[in-house]
């Protein structure tokens, strides 16, 4: 999940409308998108993590690669993969039709601290083909010379809950590019009502393209009442001391779970 670029001013990079084009990389994309199975290594901890009957928030869903194992996990719950940009919706739609993944809500939408019109940057390669693993909101990147610009819809957790009139919200699991911060900062009464568990991507670089810092990041969940904790090489909880770039799981201090994961606490 992290990448560690450098930003660079919007100036320094050719801006472009994004126009969808049938191509061989796309194909590419949807083959393995429909095909392979990634996370594999995490199945054991989601499996513990996510409860058979709850609801999950996929944000920044891809191409799917979570949203499937989501869907398995929450057999008899719900799972709402949101993803902003077309070029991977289209291909998220076409996993979830082709694995029948009848308890997936597609929510074409990205996710901040307030509800608004936003650009979505996409980075087109060397190739031509969309590095569309890479779109990312804010200013883009001195190594891209070309980003198609999409303008897309964004909302806020909390008015997303509202408007699905949500129970519960037991797991989110968010690889957005850089709006992690902002995501969370949309969803202050989801996390206080609920108290989700959470997979975060955290990467200074990326946070930095909207102004935003790691130590704001951890800061703002352990204010919350969240503890944060990395995986080991072998697959264990460690407890996170000073922030750093990584994925990272937060979980609610008084969470039950925590005695099983990481029993040293």
């Amino acid at each position: 999940m992290v990448a560690h670029p450098a930003s660079a001013p919007r100036a320094a990079v050719q801006i472009e409308p994004y126009r969808w084009r049938f191509t061989p990389s796309f194909v590419a994309h949807l083959w393995k998108a429909t095909t392979q199975q990634h996370h594999r290594l995490l199945v054991p901890l989601l499996e513990r993590c996510v409860p058979r009957d709850g609801i999950v928030f996929d944000i920044g869903a891809h191409a799917g690669q979570f949203t499937k194992l989501f869907a398995r996990f929450a057999g008899d719950g719900r799972v709402y993969a949101i993803e902003p940009g077309s070029y991977a919706r289209l291909i998220l739609r076409t996993v979830v039709w082709a694995h029948r993944l009848g308890n997936v809500a597609i929510v074409p939408v990205a996710l901040g601290a307030e509800t608004r019109i936003e650009r979505l940057n996409i980075p087109i390669k060397q190739s031509g083909a969309a590095g569309f693993g890479l779109s990312h909101l804010g200013t883009p990147e001195s190594r891209w010379r070309r980003v198609a610009e999409e303008v897309v819809a964004q909302t806020t957790i909390d008015e997303l809950a509202d408007r699905l009139a949500l129970p519960r919200l037991d797991f989110i699991k968010a690889d957005i590019e850089g709006a992690e911060l902002r995501m969370l900062v949309g969803a202050r009464r989801s996390l206080d009502r609920f108290r989700p568990r959470l997979l975060i991507e955290l990467a200074a670089p990326q946070l930095s393209r909207i102004g935003d810092s790691l130590a704001e990041a951890f800061a703002f969940l352990t204010a919350r009442d969240y503890r944060a904790f990395a995986l080991s090489e072998s697959l264990g909880f460690v407890p996170v001391g000073e922030p750093h770039d990584g994925d990272f799981w937060f979980f609610p201090a008084d969470d039950p779970l925590l005695s099983e994961l990481a029993p040293a606490l």
